[in-house]
């Protein structure tokens, strides 16, 4: 298959991959080859791989994120996992160098020794240990190498976030290049997907614009929506609340990471406000069909910027984002 399309998305878009082509659409090849290495030291990885480091470096900048509630390293840890959680009725784990939203265990209550996911399935104080053992065992991380469990705060979604989600925390994903935003997608769970805001699940891609925060085109399985299919709420010109702050914490990401290309996931937490998940150096493509425009077309103007990169304050290249890759109207697909 070319190169131009990086996976099945012909069929959904029903474009040749010359089409793809001429629209500016990036795939893996052209992703990791142009944008990825070029532009991601090698060196700087490890503070968006591993997730603990990177809320560190998150702290460091003033950006919120989820309050950590404990460490699992060892198997004698996973055994005490009962006090590491007491008076905990709702938690995240996760492995703290896991990719593609593996391995994350999302407890929304609990009774006793039992803990509820937010579809209402039960998980048991065993079944919370197994899970642990596995983190630490790597089998959700990248490689598969030895892991530790992170146990943090669950984010409670602000309302109108929620409305778009089944049962699941809906999340925000902005690309970046070199400090400038470039694209960004709301990422929102169905029944499908049992609560997770993964799209290769079932979970819903909706287009953000980057100008003004709202949302301006969705996709399900790679096909065109413009309601959720389990909720029946309608998706499109919805204002994410905070868009300037999210914006902002994107940017400090990029200060932050010092990785050219990277993706920077952020939820909007009812009492807290906007807070940062976490920082990919690999972010995936479905973003250019939940907004409907090929990255190449956002990522070369940047390129393009290399004397301007070194003088421009975070809050203009923020201006610059706005105003040149704004979503024009429905029969626009450039975006700039």
């Amino acid at each position: 298959m070319s190169d131009a399309t990086g996976s099945k998305w012909w069929h959904k878009w029903f474009r040749t991959p010359g089409e793809l082509r001429r629209m500016g659409v990036v795939g893996i090849n052209m992703r990791n080859g142009r944008y990825l290495l070029p532009n991601n030291p090698r060196k700087h990885y490890r503070r968006v791989d591993d997730k603990i480091l990177t809320k560190g470096l998150a702290v460091a900048c003033k950006i919120e994120v989820p309050e950590t509630y404990a460490v699992v390293t060892s198997p004698n840890e996973v055994r005490n996992i009962e006090k590491l959680i007491q008076g905990r009725d709702s938690f995240v784990m996760k492995p703290a160098r896991g990719s593609g939203g593996k391995g994350i265990l999302v407890i929304a209550g609990r009774e006793g020794k039992k803990f509820y996911k937010p579809s209402g399935n039960v998980v048991s104080l065993g079944e919370l240990k197994h899970h642990a053992s596995n983190i630490l065992a790597g089998l959700h991380s990248l490689g598969g190498t030895r892991d530790r469990a992170l146990i943090e705060y669950k984010v409670t979604p602000s309302e109108v976030l929620t409305n778009l989600s089944f049962l699941g925390a809906p999340d925000v994903r902005i690309v970046m290049m070199h400090g400038y935003p470039v694209m960004a997608m709301l990422r929102a769970s169905t029944k499908e997907s049992d609560g997770r805001a993964n799209l290769h699940q079932g979970a819903i891609g909706i287009g953000v614009d980057l100008a003004t925060g709202k949302t301006i085109r969705a996709i399900h399985h790679g096909s065109p929506i413009s309601q959720h299919p389990d909720l029946k709420c309608d998706l499109i010109g919805v204002q994410v609340p905070e868009w300037e702050r999210m914006l902002e914490i994107a940017v400090t990401c990029y200060e932050m990471t010092e990785l050219g290309y990277l993706g920077v996931d952020v939820m909007v937490d009812q009492d807290k406000g906007p807070m940062m998940i976490e920082v990919n150096a690999r972010p995936g493509l479905a973003i250019q069909m939940a907004n409907g425009v090929g990255l190449q077309r956002r990522l070369e103007p940047i390129a393009k910027r290399k004397k301007a990169m070194a003088t421009e304050a975070p809050e203009e290249r923020i201006a610059f984002s706005k105003k040149n890759f704004a979503y024009r109207s429905a029969g626009d697909s450039s975006g700039s």
